[in-house]
């Protein structure tokens, strides 16, 4: 990064095709573009957010406010570019989230991944979020059988948020 800022801004939908091509690869060839479809930039632009260094995304994070829970918002989709993890992107796209959520008066953050995602498991309870109770567990984690579907558990989170009178945001 020698000396270059990062720069945290908000995602539109002119970033998807760029955030589409690196995908796949930023996920080790793994196939997971159809967790991601345009939609997603195009409707939840003000509350998804983009990473760049020199022009370039190395990283994103897609969230939206719940229409169901008002008072809750969901991060849906992040991806950092390996060249740039463990560098505190992925926790200032976070934070900026966790600013705009609370700009609109939400008191709860959720997510989820799955139970074989470790690494993602760690970092979020760093990040502050519990995990949601379930029967079954592994390795003392939570998570909720075929919840995605057949065979596709998850551990869910929520990360609680203190929202000031000023903050409210309609």
């Amino acid at each position: 990064m020698k000396g270059n800022s990062i720069r945290i801004r908000q995602a539109s939908p002119n970033d998807y095709s760029l955030i589409i091509g690196v995908l796949d690869l930023w996920w080790g060839g793994r196939p997971m573009t159809d967790m991601l479809p345009r939609l997603f930039l195009t409707h939840f632009c003000e509350t998804s957010f983009i990473a760049e260094l020199d022009s370039e995304i190395i990283g994103f994070l897609i969230g939206f406010l719940s229409q169901s829970y008002s008072e809750e918002a969901y991060i849906h989709f992040v991806g950092i570019h390996p060249d740039y993890r463990k560098k505190g992107i992925g926790s200032a796209l976070y934070r900026q989230f966790f600013e705009t959520a609370q700009a609109y008066g939400r008191l709860r953050v959720k997510c989820v991944t799955a139970p074989v995602n470790k690494s993602s498991i760690a970092y979020h309870l760093r990040m502050g979020f519990v995990t949601e109770p379930s029967e079954t567990q592994e390795d003392g984690v939570p998570y909720h059988v075929d919840y995605d579907g057949e065979g596709e558990h998850r551990v869910l989170f929520v990360k609680h948020l203190s929202v000031t009178s000023d903050a409210q945001k309609a």
